[in-house]
């Protein structure tokens, strides 16, 4: 195996950020309504959860998406424009694309794509 390059504490900033843009993205600023209306949730279900469980199992996950696209980064001679780069065409060419075919597939409607996928 090559020699890879892994910057544990920017991984661990991408998975904070991860969460932290997801707050925002489905905040009431911006999509919660829109987002509540197409996934047909309500606020009384949603209040049901364990926000411990949720927002640690979320963190688990984003700390694992930030590592493995950090193993793809992991060369030394990779720099923050294509970090950035990589970063798009992975989330939108793999995860925001495969989202959209699995939402395809469960006929869910173009906002609740846009939202999701977005």
């Amino acid at each position: 195996m090559e020699n890879i390059f892994l910057n544990h504490w920017a991984v661990l900033v991408c998975a904070i950020a991860n969460l932290g843009v997801g707050a925002l993205w489905y905040s009431p600023l911006l999509f919660y309504k829109a987002w509540l209306k197409e996934t047909g949730l309500d606020e009384a279900r949603l209040s049901n959860a364990n926000p411990a469980r949720l927002y640690g199992m979320a963190f688990l996950l984003a700390l694992v998406m930030a590592y493995n696209l950090a193993f793809f980064l992991g060369d030394a001679q990779t720099d923050w424009k294509w970090g950035l780069t990589a970063g798009f065409l992975a989330g939108f060419g793999f995860a925001s694309l495969a989202f959209t075919l699995i939402a395809l597939f469960e006929r869910r409607t173009m906002g609740y794509i846009f939202i999701n996928g977005g």
